[in-house]
């Protein structure tokens, strides 16, 4: 049977990382945080400032795990799991994940990875990944929640500030959709789920279509 690709879109607080991740993990998948890769570019860039963009990309050398019970990523060399969390890292973020070349290194490195995917199946989650990263994927689906909702969850993970979310959803809002899945895509709609529900909806919909 061929690799199942399972391609999960979503806004901040959704729990499309969290749930994403909890399903690779059950089903035996690899799991990718596309989000990851904007985030370590963002310090690269930081620390690369006297070098072009066009160099920036020709030289990045980093590293993401898909094994989603280790959660690694670096940077030239260097362990920046932790750091691509914090919230300087999500201040930054936003304006360079708006920049094409950086989007499509990013969607580049996302396809390479799915394509290296040595387990039956693959999660795949972020932005644009249902419609430009992976539109054949086995399964698109677009995993959101209610504002409210989100925000409660981001609090109770003590993730980023409340603010930060809803420039976060104001920035998102001009590039991507998450109100209407595009053509071909599930909408899981998880303001009414708690995580373990709505992991079992997302299994549910995967055994559906393999």
């Amino acid at each position: 049977m061929s690799k199942i690709v399972v391609a999960v879109d979503g806004p901040a607080g959704s729990g499309k990382s969290s749930v994403s991740k909890q399903v690779a993990r059950q089903l035996g998948f690899d799991y990718l945080d596309t989000g990851a890769g904007y985030r370590a570019f963002a310090i690269y860039h930081e620390n690369n400032q006297q070098l072009g963009l066009d160099k920036m990309i020709a030289e990045y050398d980093y590293f993401i795990s898909v094994d989603p019970d280790n959660p690694l990523v670096m940077v030239e060399g260097i362990d920046v799991t932790e750091e691509i969390r914090s919230e300087r890292v999500s201040k930054l973020v936003s304006a360079i994940a708006r920049q094409e070349m950086v989007r499509k290194l990013q969607f580049d490195d996302a396809r390479m990875r799915i394509a290296a995917s040595t387990k039956p199946g693959i999660v795949v989650e972020g932005r644009d990944i249902t419609t430009v990263v992976a539109p054949d994927a086995t399964l698109k689906v677009l995993l959101t929640a209610s504002q409210s909702v989100r925000l409660e969850r981001r609090g109770l993970e003590g993730a980023e500030p409340s603010v930060n979310i809803l420039a976060r959803d104001l920035s998102d809002s001009q590039v991507v959709d998450f109100i209407t899945p595009a053509k071909g895509v599930s909408l899981l709609d998880t303001t009414e789920m708690n995580f373990q529900q709505s992991v079992a909806a997302l299994i549910t919909m995967i055994e559906e279509v393999s």
